[in-house]
């Protein structure tokens, strides 16, 4: 593990402060100065903002964006699934072999890559403050310099081969927050916040018991995809994910290994960012055996002046919590269900006439809410894959399933005070590259490769681009210029890049 920080010379604060003061007198003796430039539009968290809205803002709207056309083209050196940080006009990202690209928006100039060639499973990515580029490799988190990408630190939290690390780190206030998944038999996922001028650990906080409901030798359990969300208050809001075996093993079927509800599996949970300590969690979806876990990012949002807290998992449902005290407002279903939404409950209380293998699940394994929902104020914007599943044997592993390309999606748009929906688009493919919300339009990529722009009001499409290979990138937006990526390929001759749209762009080229 290496670790290296940013000193400033005692010279050098001496030198800075004259500067300041030299500039202090000149203005004062009515020299002539220049107004500050105003900030240039950006992207600055993962998804968006610290409550993990994915809304942007810029100049793209409905009456403009049939003049958004591609600006720039960059290749990639593998799969992709992150969404990117736009700040002071770099785009910065990671590609699932854990490169990272430095990009200038306005060109599609590459200013420096860091190679690391790690495979993850994604959906990783980077974030981005004080000078510093945050990221993470399969068994460690990592900090590089954001203006010319050399490694500051590099911190291993993982504490063996059976965890693994794929989300983008969350920031705030100088502290790097990341969590691992367990892959195998005894992991636990565990919550670590860093020093984020150090790498440093601060705390950390076990998402799962150790004991693993009493039989750590088959199961496992905890692990986040995604950032927390963060209020004014110092807490953060996670989302975490499902237990291990699923369905079974044929000693233990239908997750008998691990009886009960199996907390904090499948739960949102609020604690004090400052010091990991447990403010509520909120559990709903006990015992899951089909891999239905609640993945997505918490989102922040306020109703006739109360906090709540939404977000949404694979088991195809949205949920509303009470910010302060973690009880369900309400909660959604949304996409296709085929009548297993109890079946968890069924194989906690042992009733296993009520289960079948060979059954076809909908949602199914790569099903129902996937990705990151986005959130506007007053609608939260729901992605959904209708992509169903087969379980054949009562062995650990995931669903029997078709292509991926035969998955259908919808786009759903809820009342976030009530969870009422206000309309449902229905999409060809899967929605697998979230929602991003900006000005009268919600943005989301289909696994085909298509990228898609609907009225919030409606749901209408109002403009679409076909990409030149497959998607599961997600949309970032900055201004007039949007980012995302043909990230996986479907048949030969498709190319993996970084594709910039902006508005009235009137070149097409490609960057290397």
């Amino acid at each position: 593990m290496s670790r290296a920080a940013h000193r400033r010379t005692r010279r050098g604060v001496q030198l800075g402060a004259l500067a300041l003061t030299l500039a202090a007198i000149a203005a004062g003796c009515g020299e002539s100065r220049r107004d500050p430039q105003p900030a240039r539009p950006g992207w600055l968290a993962p998804n968006a903002d610290l409550s993990n809205t994915r809304r942007a803002t810029g100049s793209i709207d409905a009456a403009s964006v049939a003049r958004l056309h591609v600006a720039w083209r960059v290749p990639l050196r593998g799969p992709y699934a992150a969404t990117p940080i736009i700040a002071d006009g770099v785009a910065y990202t990671e590609d699932l072999q854990s490169n990272v690209y430095a990009i200038d928006v306005a060109t599609g100039n590459v200013l420096w890559t860091h190679d690391y060639g790690r495979s993850d499973t994604g959906p990783n990515g980077v974030n981005v403050a004080d000078g510093r580029v945050y990221g993470v490799l399969p068994n460690a988190v990592f900090a590089l310099d954001a203006k010319t990408g050399a490694q500051l630190w590099s911190t291993e939290p993982v504490r063996s081969d059976t965890e693994l690390v794929v989300m983008t780190p969350g920031l705030k206030d100088g502290t790097v927050y990341v969590s691992t998944v367990p892959l195998t038999n005894g992991a636990i996922g565990t919550l670590w916040a860093l020093d984020a001028a150090t790498g440093r650990r601060r705390w950390s906080w076990e998402e799962v018991p150790r004991d693993l409901w009493g039989h750590p030798e088959v199961n496992a359990g905890g692990g986040l995809w995604h950032p927390p969300a963060f209020d004014e208050r110092g807490d953060l809001y996670v989302a975490i994910a499902n237990p291990l075996p699923f369905p079974g093993t044929e000693a233990f079927p239908w997750g008998s290994s691990r009886p009960g509800p199996n907390r904090w599996n499948n739960s949102i949970v609020k604690l004090d960012a400052d010091t990991g300590r447990f403010r509520w969690g909120t559990q709903v979806l006990p015992h899951d055996i089909y891999d239905w876990d609640l993945e997505c990012p918490v989102i922040l949002a306020s109703v006739g002046g109360q906090r709540v807290a939404l977000t949404a998992g694979k088991m195809g449902f949205v949920y509303s919590f009470d910010a302060d005290t973690g009880a369900i407002r309400w909660r959604r279903s949304v996409g296709r269900h085929n009548g297993h939404d109890r079946d968890d409950v069924y194989a906690m209380r042992g009733r296993y006439e009520r289960l079948r293998l060979n059954v076809k699940l909908l949602p199914g394994g790569w099903g129902g809410v996937e990705t990151p929902m986005a959130s506007d104020g007053r609608t939260v914007y729901v992605p959904v894959n209708n992509f169903p599943g087969t379980y054949r044997a009562m062995r650990p592993g995931p669903p029997e399933q078709a292509d991926p390309i035969t998955g259908t999606g919808e786009l759903v748009a809820l009342d976030i005070a009530t969870g009422r929906v206000r309309w449902d688009r229905k999409l060809p493919h899967s929605p697998y590259g979230a929602a991003t919300v900006v000005n009268d339009l919600v943005f989301t990529t289909t696994y085909d490769g298509t990228v898609w722009a609907l009225r919030t009001d409606t749901g209408r499409v109002v403009w679409r681009s076909r990409m030149h290979a497959g998607t599961d990138a997600p949309v970032a937006i900055a201004g007039d210029t949007l980012v995302t990526a043909a990230s996986l390929t479907l048949g030969a001759g498709e190319t993996l890049e970084l594709v910039g749209y902006r508005l009235d762009a009137g070149t097409r080229r490609k960057t290397s």
